[in-house]
């Protein structure tokens, strides 16, 4: 697993850097928060450990960034644990948040959970995207079938069978043909409207 590391504190970057190594993990090391932006860009960590206050950017606006763009799940490092900070780094998208000093076998668990975490996010956000991409081919099937049904005068089910016939005649899927049926129709609908 691939760790990116971000701390002013050269110290600390320097000895949870080596100890990670040691642990078996690649830890990339960044000393502010816009090379810990550009070092995720270009590396893609497969989690990101973050100091909340650097001078540069601070940690909150790194992990904003990184949620942002949505490649990197994080975790804060900080030396305060006051209240107003923890909750600031819970709705910045934090998947964790540890209090300095902390030693690389304190470390590992906080960092295991993160990972585990982050790989059910990842899972939820395909899965996400796959729904929303079936409600979108569903709505593409309903609107043409309904087309088809004023059309030719027919109900949904003999709607749906001449598309599905269509699209069999033609070897495409039927979301491709409903949306050569919408797009045709719209286009006939625009072109009514504009020589009206």
């Amino acid at each position: 697993m691939k760790l990116l590391i971000a701390d002013d504190d050269r110290l600390i970057l320097a000895t949870l850097g080596q100890g990670l190594r040691r642990a078996g993990y690649e830890a990339l090391e960044a000393s502010s928060g816009r090379e810990a932006v550009e070092l995720a860009r270009k590396a893609e960590p497969d989690l990101a450990i973050l100091d909340v206050r650097m001078p540069d950017m601070s940690g909150l606006e790194v992990g904003e960034e990184l949620a942002r763009e949505g490649s990197v799940p994080f975790l804060f490092l900080s030396a305060h644990d006051d209240t107003a900070t923890v909750r600031e780094a819970i709705r910045r998208g934090a998947l964790g948040y540890l209090v300095k000093p902390i030693d690389v076998p304190q470390l590992i668990p906080s960092i295991e959970a993160a990972l585990i975490r982050a790989g059910d996010l990842r899972e939820l956000r395909e899965s996400e995207e796959k729904l929303q991409g079936a409600i979108v081919r569903q709505r593409s099937i309903a609107i043409a079938v309904g087309i088809l049904m004023e059309r030719h005068r027919v109900d949904s089910e003999r709607g749906f069978e001449l598309l599905r016939n269509q699209a069999r005649a033609r070897r495409v899927k039927l979301e491709e043909v409903a949306s050569a049926v919408v797009s045709a129709t719209d286009n006939l609908n625009s072109y009514k409207t504009n020589a009206i």
